[in-house]
């Protein structure tokens, strides 16, 4: 017998329905029912949150037969297969994203040494493919089994989440309990999504409240997603069914692009861009002292009317959301003159500031709604620190290198006119309505301070006030004061409002800012 008349021996039938045999048990978890008692906190299973974020629920799993290697408390007795975290990636409309998810059957989801490097593995992935990635979260914190190695874990996580800031599109998605340093992590990313009832987001829970200043709270009330979304400004989303929360995270990443090196996304239009919006005649009141939702401005202009807000229930003095014109998306910054008469605030411009970052960073263009009175006086926004907060919103505009448009509807006076992306901080173009006014104040406050001596002055003080004011007003407040002076590039008629928008956009697609040299910016805290 030669060597030619040895046959390899072929791959044994066995082996083969073995690994079906470890693959189904792996998918199959710790068992039915860990499932129901899943299914029964009104929540689903990480798999079947996979399979809704997913195109047709194809996913595919990294390191699926991974098991911890602890010892101690149990720990060697209890080695299920992916350790509490189904890791992997799919597609979202077409388009390559990662994703991580949390098996709260398994060692209540909590994170351990192997259950970090998962997720650390698939976050370099994300990166280096230039993909978006995606956390579905609903555990119980560090493994304490585990001691120092669990947090050293959260640390890798955390690093992770700066290095790829402004790299790839991070979005947070919370299905279940968020407590101590594990909370940092979905704060560090672009975007957080909440569960109502489900989930809950905390440093120190309600027992340690309670315990520390005798303040009694329930879970929700502590860090429930209506507590995030409206009072703290964590959560940028809210819902009531997981269902619909992975519907509104497959339409966010619609908007955005899958990293920061490449635009985002052009859908087809069935909007024609030279479609005339002559409705904004009515919707916005010539006089500046009367209220309107901004909301109804931004669905006429926008294609289709559909635009995704972001921060919808924190700040509502400020509109935030992501929209598209002639297929591209924008991101639009706008005051509400419904909410504090569209006012500037502490709050008001910390959201403003971080959507602006977020849209520089994945080369979103801008457009910038003005309809403002001022900061928002008083000893309060002052004590809490107005100046420093401000502060932020004029950063992000000042540093962002993405087209920019201001558009004055009406008012816009002082600071808050300087700060909401004018000529002056860097904007690409301003347009603006007629009857805008820009001015360092209104007309009354400003002819009581100029006029002060000779309005006490006078016969009658009262008509030479109305008088006085008249004369500022004709003077420094004219529509077409600030075009005059080049502050303002063009009074557009209302109904051209999209026309415009779409026509500059489309100009400045290819802008290039070149920067000075620099590690990064010291932006105000």
């Amino acid at each position: 017998m030669t060597a030619l008349d040895d046959k390899p021996v072929g791959l044994r039938r066995g082996t083969v329905a073995e690994l079906q045999a470890v693959r189904d048990a792996m998918r199959d978890g710790p068992g039915e029912k860990a499932t129901e008692a899943q299914h029964a906190k009104g929540k689903l299973t990480a798999r079947e949150r996979l399979a809704l974020l997913f195109d047709d629920g194809r996913f595919t799993e990294a390191e699926g037969l991974r098991r911890h290697r602890a010892t101690g408390f149990g720990l060697e007795d209890r080695r299920p297969h992916t350790d509490g975290v189904v890791t992997g990636w799919g597609r979202v409309s077409g388009r390559t994203v990662f994703a991580y998810a949390h098996d709260f059957r398994i060692f209540g989801g909590s994170l351990g040494e192997a259950h970090a490097e998962k997720i650390h593995k698939i976050m370099d992935m994300a990166a280096t493919a230039g993909a978006p990635i995606v956390g579905l979260c609903d555990g119980a914190g560090a493994r304490i089994q585990e001691g120092v190695t669990a947090l050293a874990g959260y640390g890798g996580i955390f690093q992770r989440n700066v290095r790829n800031s402004g790299v790839v599109p991070r979005i947070s998605v919370m299905m279940g309990p968020c407590a101590g340093g594990a909370a940092y992590s979905p704060a560090l990313t672009d975007f957080v999504f909440m569960v109502r009832g489900t989930s809950q987001m905390f440093i120190t829970g309600p027992e340690v409240v309670k315990a520390v200043t005798g303040e009694r709270i329930s879970q929700d009330e502590l860090g429930g997603a209506d507590t995030h979304a409206a009072s703290s400004g964590v959560a940028h989303f809210a819902y009531d069914d997981e269902e619909s929360c992975l519907a509104d995270v497959r339409h966010l990443l619609s908007y955005l692009p899958a990293n920061n090196r490449e635009l985002p996304p052009a859908q087809p239009c069935g909007d024609r861009p030279d479609r005339l919006t002559p409705a904004l005649y009515d919707l916005v009141p010539s006089e500046p002292r009367h209220a309107y939702d901004m909301r109804g401005v931004i669905e006429e202009f926008v294609d289709a009317g559909d635009y995704f807000e972001v921060h919808e229930a924190w700040a509502p003095n400020m509109v935030c959301a992501l929209a598209r014109l002639d297929g591209h998306t924008v991101g639009i910054v706008a005051n509400q003159p419904a909410s504090l008469a569209g006012v500037l605030d502490i709050k008001g411009s910390e959201k403003a500031a971080r959507f602006v970052q977020m849209c520089d960073s994945f080369n979103i263009p801008l457009v910038t709604l003005v309809d403002v009175p001022g900061f928002l006086p008083g000893v309060d926004q002052e004590h809490g620190g107005i100046i420093r907060h401000g502060a932020k919103l004029l950063y992000a505009y000042c540093n962002a290198t993405v087209p920019r448009i201001q558009l004055i509807l009406r008012k816009a006076y002082g600071g808050a006119y300087i700060v909401m992306d004018s000529r002056s901080t860097g904007s690409d173009l301003s347009l603006a309505w007629p009857g805008n006014e820009i001015a360092v104040m209104g007309a009354e406050g400003a002819a009581g301070v100029v006029f002060r001596r000779e309005i006490a002055a006078a016969a009658d003080p009262e008509a030479a006030r109305e008088q006085y004011i008249k004369e500022y007003r004709d003077q420094l407040m004219h529509p077409y004061y600030a075009a005059e002076r080049g502050l303002v590039d063009d009074v557009i008629d209302p109904a051209e409002t999209r026309v415009r928008l779409i026509d500059a956009l489309a100009v400045l697609r290819t802008k290039h800012v070149a920067r000075p040299s620099r590690k990064h910016g010291n932006q105000p805290q």
